[in-house]
């Protein structure tokens, strides 16, 4: 096992005033925090707020990196691996690289989630990429372009399908 030691100069703060948002009303809203490169690759942070019933992204998984979610409020579904997690306000789930998961509010609440890739992938393109997906700026297969340079693995998962 190697020891990832991250190297950046200064500490990360980000102002919630100045954080990118990308909005995607009604379902919901991704606050981009802290790429990689900010913190010398040790993480990527993202906040999502998603509105009740919203799914917040499909079955996928990173081969390199682990995956945080912390429920800042609300009620969330998580897939881990064929386990669906009902995560509420101040719960904390890890997902190990390799694992498949997804995330989605329940369906009769709202979910605001703190999400935490590490080690770092840069993601904030990702998110862009998805939101011009949903514009309608690029197709959906374009997203099967960039699944290593995202470390964004999609797959197809039986239990999420059969979850409602």
């Amino acid at each position: 096992m190697s020891l990832f030691v991250p190297k950046f100069d200064s500490s990360v703060i980000v102002r919630a005033a100045e954080a990118e948002t990308i909005d995607d009303d009604p379902n919901g809203v991704f606050t981009l925090l802290a790429d990689s490169s900010a913190s010398g690759g040790a993480l990527s942070t993202v906040r999502v707020n998603l509105t009740a019933g919203t799914d917040g992204a499909p079955p996928h998984l990173h081969r390199h990196s682990a995956e945080m979610f912390f429920l800042l409020d609300g009620a969330a579904e998580i897939l881990s691996g064929d386990d669906i997690v009902t995560a509420e306000r101040s719960d904390l789930l890890i997902v190990p690289p390799g694992k498949p998961h997804a995330f989605a509010a329940t369906p009769g609440a709202g979910a605001d989630i703190l999400i935490v890739i590490t080690p770092g992938v840069e993601r904030f393109e990702y998110f862009r990429h998805i939101q011009r997906i949903r514009l309608g700026e690029v197709g959906r297969e374009s997203l099967l372009e960039v699944q290593e340079l995202y470390d964004n693995h999609f797959l197809n998962s039986e239990a999420w399908s059969a979850r409602r």
